[in-house]
């Protein structure tokens, strides 16, 4: 694997770069959301029987004890508990930075898929320019000649789109 990295030539590096940073963010991602994501269901529970119980006060200590997205919105709807016209734009402003934390570093994520086939495309030009460099430096069209700039042509290609 080593040994065709460095026969792709000079745009496997960047390609090596986009793939190290993506998977970064993969893992950064699957742990984030991992650690966000609670039990919705029990917690729905436990909140309608605090409600039940002792009304929004209690619910809030519900809310308070679990961790989540889900229970981030809820808390701060019970926050603003009696002030029905402030409960919905409550609800929306904790919705919208749930969805912020949720959706955080995507975009590099995004540009990342973008970018890597990109680059691993330029390396298939750059090869080719290679192949036919050689083949006016040899003034002839054997396939030794060409060889060597078509296979890094579609190294650099498998790379970028792995």
């Amino acid at each position: 694997m080593v040994e065709l990295f460095l026969d792709g030539g000079p745009f496997m590096y960047p390609i090596l770069l986009l793939l190290l940073g993506g998977l970064a963010l993969v893992v950064e991602r699957f742990r984030s959301l991992s650690q966000s994501q609670a039990d919705s269901d029990g917690f729905m529970e436990d909140l309608s029987k605090a409600v039940r119980a002792g009304g929004p006060k209690k619910a809030l200590a519900v809310c308070e004890g679990h961790d989540g997205p889900v229970s981030n919105i809820c808390k701060a709807g019970l926050e603003k508990a009696g002030k029905a016209d402030r409960v919905e734009k409550a609800i929306e402003n904790a919705g919208s930075l749930e969805m912020a934390f949720l959706e955080k570093n995507m975009g590099w994520l995004t540009a990342i898929v973008a970018i890597a086939p990109m680059m691993g495309f330029t390396g298939t030009v750059w090869g080719m320019i290679g192949a036919f460099e050689a083949i006016e430096a040899a003034n002839d069209i054997s396939p030794a000649v060409v060889a060597g700039g078509i296979s890094q042509a579609l190294l650099t290609t498998a790379f970028g789109l792995v």
